[in-house]
């Protein structure tokens, strides 16, 4: 199972306990659904649907945990030929309804695959709870009796069952004249109630496991609203308000982040010419949204930074109109990382956070960036722009500017940067990339959270190009070679970090699904990264702790 999160207190169950009394920003699953960790029988439960994991074990089906056996033996010697009827395997991404026939209390059970025994982690527990997640139509309480024995697997089923219930939600109607605006559907038709069973429910650690789990899920579900906004309605001022706004909506440790938006007069005073130079052909203004945490105690600075391009149509190196359909995606980076800041802070992690969001929407006019154009960034740099599409690392060069200054231990950047990552890994992984310390910390989290990455390289031969193939500016932005330019572009941020520690997360491919729910991942906005990023941060804590 995968490492569990920093524990510095009760500082995190507080937090979730005034989230829950008092939150109204998040949009929680079905608006209404509320969440519970009980030890209890899955057999005597009270609930419309019963959860319960399937193995394959040589060849055959079996119910998988504690809350299977029960399940089993209740069922008796009839489980078998039902298992046979329904075709029942026990693999991975298999959900099936089966009537009870009063043999539990619950009427309905529903069976999940978990794959083959010897492959079960904490992450085929995730998909596993959320398919389930997505196949409980029609029951309004539900009891998930998956094998859930420790912390890590309670983080993981609870994770998996939020995530995959996640549901993209339509833009609400104007009322009608007279009568109240329709309520959504899934407030009206959703799961009301969730228990998740375990014999180590009255376990501090699996209490705060699932606490912690329901908490930052809920701020990603913040993220995942962001990308999906359409982004009419969301421009780069609107963002950055409701990021600020954001601070104010949690409990009080969320209040100790500070949030300052820096408007274009103060970015141009800033000499913030990457985030002008992307804004310059829209009549929508650029901003900086910048938060601190400070934590008394804290021994350890981590920086966040992630690109906000609220809409991309490639500027005057205009995209395919095929490719621009899912572009309000391009600021997933920057969700990801106000969220997870958010979500640090109410954990209370004993961890210095400084956070950038660079926002602006690139778009075409008279105004607009040329290829060709120099501009200056913060830390005074010139760069030759030859690519108006490959906008992300020119706002970012002045975000990680700012970060590098503040000297913090580690820098952790995360952007949709180039369709070239997706090429090369697919759309369920990020490319990951950096000096080794930083990256290896980020792979630790990844493997607890079961976001999906790969390490690619930046080779010193593209560093070296970077620098000198320009003959007008210190740098070229882009060289116009199709291969390896996910590496280019890598290299290209790595000019603006003076030499910290640091890695960049290039999420263009599983930052946003465009096909149908697989696993705990639903289809829309995912807010990967939001996860990885508090579990970074939390084991930054336990590293100091250690230190």
């Amino acid at each position: 199972m995968g490492r569990k999160l920093a524990q510095p207190s009760d500082g995190p169950r507080r937090a979730v306990r005034a989230v829950r009394a008092g939150r109204r920003d998040v949009a929680r699953v079905a608006g209404v659904t509320s969440y519970s960790l009980r030890k209890a029988d899955p057999v005597k439960t009270r609930a419309d649907a019963v959860v319960v994991g399937v193995q394959a074990v040589d060849g055959a089906p079996v119910l998988a945990g504690g809350g299977g056996a029960a399940v089993a033996k209740a069922l008796g010697r009839g489980l078998a030929p039902l298992l046979a009827r329904m075709k029942v395997t026990g693999a991975s991404g298999e959900a099936v309804r089966v009537p009870t026939g009063g043999a539990l209390t619950s009427p309905l059970l529903v069976l999940v695959g978990l794959g083959d025994p010897g492959a079960a982690t904490s992450e085929s527990l995730r998909r596993a709870a959320g398919v389930a997640a997505r196949n409980l139509a029609n029951a309004s309480s539900v009891a998930v009796a998956l094998p859930a024995e420790d912390a890590g697997s309670v983080r993981a089923v609870t994770d998996g069952l939020r995530s995959g219930a996640y549901a993209v939600q339509r833009v609400a109607p104007a009322p009608t004249k007279g009568s109240p605006a329709r309520r959504r559907a899934a407030e009206e038709d959703g799961v009301a109630e969730v228990a998740v069973l375990s014999d180590c429910a009255r376990q501090q650690a699996c209490r705060q496991a699932f606490d912690t789990a329901l908490l930052v899920a809920d701020l990603a579900d913040v993220a995942r609203a962001w990308v999906n906004t359409p982004p009419n309605l969301l421009g780069p001022v609107e963002l950055a308000t409701q990021m600020a706004d954001l601070r104010t909506a949690g409990s009080r440790a969320r209040r100790a982040v500070e949030v300052e938006v820096v408007e274009e007069d103060e970015l141009r005073a800033l000499g913030c010419g990457g985030i002008l130079g992307v804004s310059s052909g829209s009549s929508r203004p650029a901003r900086l949204v910048r938060m601190t945490y400070r934590p008394k105690g804290a021994t350890r600075h981590v920086a966040l930074v992630g690109k906000g391009i609220t809409y991309d149509s490639g500027g005057l190196t205009i995209k395919p109109g095929s490719s621009m359909k899912t572009m309000k995606t391009d600021m997933a980076g920057a969700a990801s990382v106000v969220a997870a800041t958010y979500a640090v802070a109410e954990l209370e992690l004993p961890v210095a956070v400084t956070a950038y969001a660079p926002l602006a929407e690139n778009m075409l006019s008279g105004a607009a960036l040329r290829p060709g154009d120099v501009l200056r960034m913060y830390d005074g740099q010139t760069v030759e722009v030859q690519n108006t599409d490959a906008e992300g690392r020119l706002v970012l060069a002045d975000a990680l500017a700012m970060a590098a200054e503040l000297e913090p231990d580690a820098i952790v950047e995360m952007s949709t940067l180039t369709g070239a990552c997706v090429t090369a890994l697919g759309e369920r992984i990020a490319g990951l990339f950096g000096e080794d310390a930083t990256v290896a910390g980020v792979e630790r989290a990844a493997a607890a959270t079961g976001e999906l990455l790969w390490r690619l390289p930046v080779p010193e031969s593209t560093l070296e190009a970077i620098r000198t193939e320009s003959s007008i500016a210190d740098l070229l932005q882009h060289n116009w070679v199709r291969w390896g330019s996910s590496s280019w572009a890598a290299a290209f941020l790595a000019q603006f970090v003076k030499g910290r520690e640091w890695a960049h997360l290039d999420i263009a491919g599983p930052s946003y699904n465009s096909g149908g729910a697989w696993g705990h991942t639903p289809s829309g906005a995912t807010g990967f990264g939001v996860r990885t990023l508090v579990e970074y941060v939390a084991q930054s804590a336990q590293a100091a702790d250690g230190a």
